[in-house]
């Protein structure tokens, strides 16, 4: 087992201790919780954010908390994103979708509930010190807020079914906002609890992030249209479905292929000036562009 695997392990482990088990005056919201959690995922975000912290020689022990924090916002945001107001996919993961699998107003719930459990998670976490869990805290609300995450997901609903495509500079906004502040927020978690915070490394490493959550976007539209739902996970074809801007469609597939790799080996040469080019972060950065799904 690599020390990729190993991490992804521990973070299993960990959510799967760290997620309430049993409410008795809601036990099916506690249910769906855990089903849309624990039933996969690659867990891309909290593994960037251990993977930096360690990387920085921060005890993997002191990232979990955050590590569990973010991927519960990342995982509220996909069942959010499946609903019928949204992209109104029934399968994510293999599996039904929240909504499908429970009902839409307890999707709603369990989204709500995730992203409060990410805060109550992180401002609790016993093995940082409360001025760096408050900078954590800020680094997560902001990259999971109004200005990124959910702006873009706003730009994504109102180009979505227009005649008009986006351009390539309004789609990379879009992009880095709604995908990539995450990738960001967890590489800059990272190495605040690694103590880096406003230092050179910092400020590098925020780049990394940017350059890798915007390759991971690329190939998430590439693989919308190369592969099949049954090798995703989850409906293959649904860019096209509901009429989006994508990467393959302004520039074509292999294009977005060269993108992706050009981002990547922009992400390996800012590791480089870190030091960190021989990390797991490296492996991280393969795996992202090289995903089949």
């Amino acid at each position: 087992m690599n020390d990729l695997d190993q991490i992804v392990l521990v973070i299993n482990r960990y959510l799967d201790k760290d997620l309430p088990e049993h409410l008795d005056i809601a036990p099916e919201l506690v249910e769906a919780m855990r089903y849309v959690t624990l039933n996969g995922g690659k867990r891309l975000r909290p593994a960037l954010l251990c993977a930096t912290a360690t990387t920085f020689d921060a005890p993997l022990n002191t990232a979990l908390a955050p590590a569990a924090a973010i991927e519960y916002v990342h995982t509220y945001s996909l069942v959010h994103d499946d609903l019928p107001a949204m992209d109104d996919d029934n399968l994510r993961r293999g599996e039904p979708t929240c909504h499908i699998a429970f009902d839409e107003a307890t999707a709603i719930l369990v989204g709500d509930a995730l992203q409060a459990l990410a805060f109550e998670t992180l401002s609790t976490a016993k093995d940082i010190d409360a001025d760096r869990r408050i900078v954590l805290v800020e680094l997560l609300a902001r990259a999971a807020g109004w200005k990124n995450m959910i702006a873009g997901q706003s730009l994504d609903m109102n180009s979505t079914g227009v005649d008009v495509s986006l351009s390539l500079s309004k789609l990379k906004d879009l992009h880095s906002a709604k995908t990539g502040a995450m990738f960001r927020s967890a590489i800059q978690m990272g190495c605040v609890i690694a103590g880096e915070y406003n230092s050179p490394i910092y400020k590098t490493m925020t780049n990394v992030g940017d350059k890798l959550g915007l390759a991971f976007q690329v190939v998430d539209d590439i693989l919308d249209v190369t592969r099949t739902t049954k090798e995703l996970g989850k409906p293959s074809g649904s860019d096209i479905k509901l009429n989006k801007t994508t990467f393959p469609s302004l520039l074509g597939v292999e294009h977005s292929r060269t993108l992706s790799i050009e981002l990547f080996d922009e992400a390996v040469e800012l590791l480089h000036q870190t030091g960190a080019a021989n990390s797991t972060l490296v492996t991280l950065a393969k795996k992202i562009v090289e995903r089949l799904y």
